[in-house]
């Protein structure tokens, strides 16, 4: 294969030392005596446990104490069991009480993994050549739940990284969930849940909703029908899956003041309790110019994905959304960075092992897909996917894959797709464009490399990627090199 790949040096490596400040909820007992124990102690014993927990931590957080005042108010409810009204509480004691409902969770410290790279909204302040770029990756820690974390830097003319500044004083984002709801559309979308509307028509769900309904007048409904049903506690999941699609639906924000490398999308409904892995970022570009960085990602609840997308236009502030449609129930969703002859249109994968591409009048809904590419060579006969979003050049979309051959070794692909036509395969690399090598074959999981998204700048191809699961790093390819040896396996 006559591609030239240069390796870079630039790695991410985990880090432990990044941490948030996460709620901790112990059991309602355990919970209500801990709260018994601070309301026992004197004013000057409560200063005096407090002071050293604000002194130390508020080094290694930002405004600690609010993050404890935010804690305390998630377990005032269990003053009523005490007998106590809220308002009798110093501010003190509350900040105490939220300290007991605290704890450190490092975010990255056992992976930082599966990279994509899109343009920084903010070119201002850099030389000629030069490009700022954002890079996402899916940082892992205790548990092996999965979050989203950025990393920013500039590229020079020769395509060297040179990383930005990290932020220490990492923080999530406030979780505003004021997602308000159109009947009808919702009613559609409970139509697609076929279980659930063969037990109860979905006009009864939301019959007594006004037309705009919010999540908790949604949730309040929900909990007065399931008493009027007395449904049997098998079929209770149903109403809960209701909930469960309706609390995909939030809106996220970070203070001003943060770094982009300070903030954390960590997991925040219940339906990805369990991580939101591999966010495949692209910059879209509409029809009227206007640009909207969208990323597919899959919410894991420790049973169930979801396919979900989340949009941003300057990665502070952050809408969420679940992916509706027959085909939205799988992983390695991504977006193409416009629309194709009036359409919206996704890579996905249905069966496991072959890609598949969608086309929709709507981002969120998708319902169709045609089979696009199967495995054909040995380095993919078990499975084949894309890397990220398509990538559009002069000679057609190029599109990264990873195929999964012997011993379960992941490695990328290229192939080239019509631009008016994106079914239309041009060519397919016969070899892989990038295998691990021995340095990148040890890891969390062995034999892997990986990536999320890739982009050119300065006539190369730029492509982050993880390393066996564990670190991340990236590479350049000679685009001219690249697309030529596309073509020729057309006519080979």
């Amino acid at each position: 294969m006559k591609v030239t790949v240069n390796r870079k040096d630039t790695k991410f490596y985990p880090d432990p030392s990044r941490i948030i400040a996460r709620f901790l909820y112990t059991a309602d007992e355990r919970a209500i005596n801990t709260i018994r124990s601070v309301l026992a102690m004197s004013e000057s014993s409560v200063s005096q446990a407090l002071s050293p927990v604000l002194r130390d931590y508020s080094l290694r957080h930002r405004n600690i104490s609010r993050i404890f005042e935010k804690h305390y108010n998630k377990v005032e409810h269990l003053l009523k069991q005490l007998n106590v009204e809220p308002d009798s509480l110093t501010l003190s004691q509350k900040t105490l009480i939220g300290s007991y409902f605290t704890m450190e969770y490092s975010i990255e410290s056992a992976a930082f993994f599966n990279p994509s790279i899109v343009e920084h909204p903010d070119q201002s302040e850099i030389s000629a050549g030069d490009k700022r770029v954002i890079l996402s990756f899916r940082a892992t820690g205790e548990g092996h739940i999965s979050s989203i974390v950025f990393r920013t830097g500039v590229l020079d003319k020769y395509n060297n990284l040179s990383v930005e500044p990290v932020g220490h004083m990492l923080e999530e984002a406030q979780h505003i969930r004021k997602h308000i709801y159109d009947k009808a559309s919702f009613k559609n979308k409970l139509d697609e849940m076929k279980d659930i509307n063969a037990l109860i028509p979905s006009g009864f769900i939301i019959d007594k909703l006004n037309d705009k309904f919010t999540y908790g007048e949604l949730r309040d409904h929900i909990k007065g029908a399931k008493k009027t049903l007395h449904l049997a506690s098998d079929k209770e999941v149903l109403f809960n899956q209701i909930i469960w699609l309706a609390s995909s639906h939030y809106e996220l924000e970070f203070s001003l003041d943060t770094n982009i490398s300070e903030r954390v999308i960590f997991p925040v409904s219940i339906n990805e309790k369990n991580g939101i892995e591999d966010a495949r970022f692209v910059k879209f570009t509409d029809d009227d110019g206007e640009s909207m960085y969208y990323a597919t990602y899959t919410a894991y609840d420790g049973t169930a994905i979801l396919p979900k997308m989340l949009d941003t236009r300057d990665f502070y502030h952050f809408r969420v959304l679940p992916l509706h449609g027959e085909i939205a129930q799988n992983k390695v969703m991504a977006l193409f960075p416009r629309k194709v002859n009036g359409k919206y249109v996704m890579l996905c994968r249905l069966d496991g092992f072959n890609n598949y591409i969608s086309y929709s009048d709507n981002i969120n809904i998708w319902r169709e897909a045609k089979l696009l590419q199967q495995p054909k060579f040995p380095w993919e006969f078990i499975q084949i996917g894309n890397g990220g979003s398509p990538i559009e050049t002069p000679e057609g979309w190029l599109v990264i894959t990873h195929g999964v051959g012997p011993m379960r070794e992941y490695a990328l692909g290229a192939s080239l797709f019509d631009l008016q036509n994106p079914e239309r395969e041009i060519g397919r690399l016969k070899s892989p464009l990038l295998l691990p090598n021995a340095k990148e074959r040890e890891g969390y999981v062995p034999n892997v490399v990986y990536s999320c998204g890739s982009m050119i700048n300065n006539d190369e191809l730029v492509i982050p990627y993880a390393m066996s699961d564990y670190a991340s790093t990236y590479a350049t390819v000679n685009l001219r090199e690249l697309l030529n040896e596309l073509k020729n396996m057309q006519q080979a």
